[in-house]
């Protein structure tokens, strides 16, 4: 996902703006130009679309975790239907989980 020149200046104004000093050297994933601020050397670009990235996760994860509780709060009694039933709920779990796995690999 490019960003726009727009996007970037919102991204790097702000950082001009606290005191941190643009470097000559880019990133090697984007392209984007380095910054150092309180001796961390970073890429805004690539942080900002790591919390985008994290913001989607969030919100995918509330939402199987609320679909997760409906379920749980209402299981049938019906043996068969609670064996689907509880199969689609170790679904969410197991979606969560990997989840969980993406937020800690970034």
């Amino acid at each position: 996902m490019a960003l726009s020149d727009e996007e970037i200046r919102k991204i790097i104004t702000p950082l001009l703006l606290s005191g941190a000093k643009m470097l000559d050297k880019h990133c090697p994933k984007c392209g984007s130009p380095l910054f150092e601020l309180n001796g961390r050397v970073f890429c805004p670009v690539c942080e900002h679309r790591k919390k985008q990235r994290k913001a989607e996760l969030k919100g995918i994860e509330e939402i199987l975790m609320e679909k997760l509780k409906v379920l749980a709060n209402d299981l049938p009694d019906d043996i068969e239907k609670l064996e689907k039933h509880l199969r689609v709920m170790e679904k969410i779990i197991e979606i969560l989980e990997r989840y969980k796995k993406l937020e800690g690999e970034e």
